[in-house]
C-alpha cells in the first residue's frame, strides 16, 4: 500500500521560510510524478507545484513562482517544497500527492492517485 507522509509544517511570520518534506513508501517512487496542493479553510484544494519522475520538468502556480521550490530525491523517496517570502495567503494545509498516470492536466487534484494526510502551514502577518 502506497503511503505518503508529510512533515515540516508550522507557524511562521510573514516573510519567513519553511521546508516541507514528503516521504513515499510502499510503491515505486520513480513511477510517480509528485505534486503539492494546499487547502485554506473554506476554500477548495489548489495546486501549488509539481515535479515529474526524473525531476526535469517542474510546474508552479503563478502566485508561488519565485518563492517556492519543489525538488525530489529519488534515492530517498522524498519530495521537498522549500517555501520562502511566505505570505499570510499561503496559510493552509499542505498535501503531498502522487500521480502514477503522468496526467497532462497537472493542476487537477482528481488526477493524483495517492495523498498524504497533510501538514498545517500558518503564516502570521
Amino acid at each position: 500500500q502506497v503511503q505518503l507522509v508529510e512533515s515540516g509544517g508550522g507557524l511562521v511570520q510573514a516573510g519567513g521560510s519553511l521546508t516541507l518534506s514528503c516521504v513515499v513508501s510502499g510503491g515505486t517512487f520513480t513511477s510517480y510524478d509528485m505534486g503539492w496542493f494546499r487547502q485554506a479553510p473554506g476554500k477548495e484544494r489548489e495546486f501549488v507545484a509539481r515535479v515529474n519522475r526524473s525531476g526535469g520538468t517542474i510546474y508552479y502556480r503563478t502566485s508561488v513562482e519565485g518563492r517556492f521550490t519543489i525538488s525530489r530525491d529519488n534515492a530517498k523517496n522524498t519530495v521537498t517544497l522549500q517555501m520562502s517570502s511566505l505570505l499570510p495567503e499561503d496559510t493552509g494545509v499542505y498535501y503531498c500527492a502522487a500521480d502514477q498516470r503522468s496526467s497532462v492536466t497537472v493542476v487537477k487534484a482528481a488526477n493524483y492517485d495517492y495523498w498524504g494526510q497533510g501538514t498545517q502551514v500558518t503564516v502570521s502577518s
